[in-house]
């Protein structure tokens, strides 16, 4: 009996061992992105990439082909690699447009679309060597069998075949921010450019992706709350480590660790005045004690990007003055967040927060007068902007346009008055911004970045009670790493 036992056992290691052997003999092939087959951590199977399946590509050709026009030629090419020097390159993003139609996320392609030819890819090919020190790259096969194009060539028959394809257009597009030499010279192109036939395309790209679909708004609510979380650490850690560049190391690192692949744009880290200057991008300062920090940071998600800010003291008290102008902004954001609905536009919500800014500031004595010139002196932005694939999201698309159900908007008051103000003394050199992401429902509005406090007594309390729960050797260890 012990022997039978002993053999059966045997059988079925020896199985179990054949079986492995045998699923890792499978050739699984590389595409020079993540697929399903090679990340299944990331992708499930039918997407091309995190989230978004290839049907939904597919329904996106063909709603920007129903709005162009008739017999049209679009022509996307990826983004280029931009140089740190001769042989670093700065970190690879695509362009919005070509990875929206494509899913293709790597440089060196052409996207072709047309009603005729579906979409057509041209493909790079690498050599052995580039593969020996970049990895592999999709190629014609890719193109076909991931990204799901109806045909696709190596680069080097491109100019074999897209002229014959820009001759039988009737008009054409193309995307003037990645426009390269490779099809703009061509004869056929230069022809049809010269007879007024060729247009910038992302007027009907920008229309197509205004409106966020299913799958796109659950990737915008992660990378929303992946921001959050990032800038709720970051804020819990102010106390101890009051300098702007660890701020905004902090807040990288929290991002990344949950998920993201990359800072959506350099974190904005401002504190004191520096907080008065709108794209503060040094971030090389001690914060002073008693000092707000105004922190405008952002996340990408697989290729969706939050935008959020927060101002708070790290000493974890706001001083009077200080309150007095949080309150207005607060009170402003909050104002503005429930006037966000289907039919409204951000041109009305913007409206109605300069009058409300400029009847405030003049209330507190910061302004002498609510004339909109002074105001704009204080703050020259915008209430928003569209969010999505782009921080500043389809910037073809009108402020004025009625918002509907699945657009993404910010909603970001604020005030920067400058250390050279000519107004009362105590209010110069604060800046300070409260910014929400809002997504517009059937209903009315949805705040994405709505786990994070804003209101003073909460964030005084989180600052102060962290900062408190911590023993007195690790504040000790803290400070010093900070000083």
């Amino acid at each position: 009996m012990l022997i039978f036992q002993r053999k059966l056992l045997q059988r079925i290691s020896f199985n179990q061992v054949a079986k492995s052997r045998s699923y890792s003999s499978k050739r699984v092939v590389d595409v020079g992105q993540p697929t399903a087959a090679t990340h299944p951590q990331l992708l499930k199977e039918g997407e091309i990439t995190p989230g978004i399946t290839s049907e939904e590509y597919i329904s996106r050709r063909k709603k920007l082909l129903e709005l162009l026009p008739e017999k049209s030629l679009a022509i996307i090419a990826a983004a280029p690699v931009k140089m740190m020097n001769d042989v670093v390159p700065y970190t690879f993003r695509q362009d919005a447009d070509y990875s929206y139609i494509t899913g293709c996320q790597q440089p060196g392609g052409i996207a072709v679309l047309g009603q005729e030819c579906g979409l057509c890819m041209f493909m790079p090919e690498a050599s052995p060597h580039d593969v020996s020190w970049q990895g592999h790259i999709a190629g014609v096969d890719a193109a076909l069998d991931t990204f799901k194009a109806e045909q696709s060539y190596p680069m080097k028959r491109l100019r074999e075949i897209l002229p014959d394809m820009i001759r039988s257009s009737s008009k054409l597009f193309h995307n003037l921010n990645t426009a390269i030499p490779s099809y703009m010279d061509l004869e056929a192109f230069q022809k049809a450019d010269s007879s007024g036939k060729v247009k910038d395309l992302s007027v009907y790209t920008h229309e197509a992706r205004w409106i966020k679909s299913p799958a796109e708004l659950k990737l915008m609510r992660d990378s929303a709350s992946i921001g959050s979380q990032a800038l709720l650490q970051t804020m819990l850690h102010s106390k101890t480590f009051p300098h702007e560049g660890m701020l905004a190391a902090k807040v990288e690192y929290e991002c990344k660790m949950r998920g993201a692949q990359r800072m959506a744009f350099n974190p904005v880290v401002g504190g004191g005045h520096n907080g008065s200057v709108i794209h503060y991008s040094r971030n090389d300062q001690t914060i002073k004690d008693g000092d707000l920090v105004l922190m405008d940071v952002g996340c990408e998600l697989h290729g969706y990007v939050s935008d959020l800010t927060r101002t708070w003291p790290p000493c974890g008290s706001f001083s009077p003055v200080n309150e007095e102008l949080y309150d207005l902004i607060l009170e402003t954001n909050k104002e503005c967040v429930k006037l966000c609905k289907p039919g409204a536009s951000i041109s009305q919500i913007h409206n109605y927060s300069v009058d409300k800014l400029r009847k405030g500031l003049k209330e507190i004595g910061v302004l002498k007068d609510d004339r909109h010139f002074h105001y704009h002196q204080l703050n020259p932005t915008n209430i928003g902007h569209f969010l999505g694939m782009d921080v500043h999201d389809c910037s073809t698309i009108s402020c004025e346009r009625p918002l509907k159900p699945g657009v993404v908007i910010t909603i970001e008051p604020g005030v920067y008055i400058p250390s050279s103000f000519d107004g009362p003394e105590r209010y110069r050199g604060i800046g300070i911004r409260i910014e929400d992401e809002v997504l517009i429902t059937e209903s009315g509005y949805e705040v994405l970045t709505g786990s994070i406090p804003k209101e003073v007594k909460h964030i005084e309390s989180l600052i102060n009670n962290y900062s408190h729960g911590m023993g007195t050797e690790t504040q000790n260890i803290m400070r010093a790493a900070s000083s």
